[in-house]
């Protein structure tokens, strides 16, 4: 197994130490590299070292760790950011689909993050899904969702997704003005990454749609018609929960 070269990066230092020790009793070869207590301490040991993962904490004087973002063209490295229990934030780093650890950090998450760090192939676009978590943690609204895929980095508009029809395995998401997607995930992962406060909704088994996108319904027969001209399902049992949404 190769050996992974790291950075530890937040302005306490017993955080730092217990990451250290947790990391040194994995069963992973990592390489601490540095340790740093502030962002612009990192940025300096990113460039001069260059490390194959920054554990970053988000929470920091001076800059936030998402601001990192700002300090380079091209993020030729992974973060696993760190942070306490933010609602907001986790779902954030779902949406942006970037890894997180949340303090009191457990072994168990840390020892995931670290296989699937071992495990990892160069993606493109990743800049881009950390631009995208740093805008969504600044300006503090869902706008985009960022989709991992074999070859890269998905990133939509929420306001552009008509709606998500599953297959099983993989989904087909039907957009405004554009082709049609084929994406590699199943349904249940959009329900679990789209944020509660979007205007998402599961009608169906097979369909996640957009209520914005709702042109008109018919609950006896079923059928929601939203723009594309796509009529989407209502199963009967979703039909008053259904109307709760629209109501909103």
């Amino acid at each position: 197994m190769k050996m992974i070269k790291a950075i530890i990066v937040d302005d306490e230092e017993d955080a730092r130490d217990v990451l250290k020790t947790l990391i040194n009793f994995s069963q992973f070869p990592i390489e601490i590299q540095a340790m740093c207590k502030s962002l612009k301490e990192a940025v300096t040991n990113i460039k001069q070292l260059k490390p194959d993962v920054v554990f970053l904490d988000i929470q920091m004087p001076e800059y936030a760790g998402y601001e990192i973002v700002n300090f380079f063209d091209e993020m030729e490295f992974e973060i696993v950011f760190i942070t306490a229990y933010d609602k907001y934030a986790l779902k954030a780093f779902e949406m942006s689909a970037i890894d997180y650890l949340v303090k009191p950090i457990n072994r168990t998450r840390l020892n995931e993050s670290l296989q699937r760090i071992s495990e990892k192939v160069d993606q493109k676009n990743t800049h881009a899904a950390y631009a995208v978590l740093l805008e969504t943690l600044q300006n503090k609204t869902f706008d985009k969702i960022v989709i991992p895929e074999i070859d890269g980095n998905l990133i939509l508009n929420l306001k552009d997704i008509i709606c998500i029809q599953g297959y099983g395995s993989y989904v087909i998401i039907h957009q405004l003005n554009t082709e049609k997607l084929t994406v590699s995930k199943n349904l249940k992962y959009f329900e679990k990454s789209l944020p509660e406060e979007s205007n998402f909704f599961r009608s169906q088994k097979s369909w996640i749609i957009n209520l914005d996108h709702i042109k008109k319904y018919n609950a006896n027969q079923g059928n929601i018609y939203l723009s594309n001209d796509i009529i989407a399902k209502l199963s009967p049992t979703k039909i008053t929960a259904f109307n709760l949404a629209i109501q909103k």
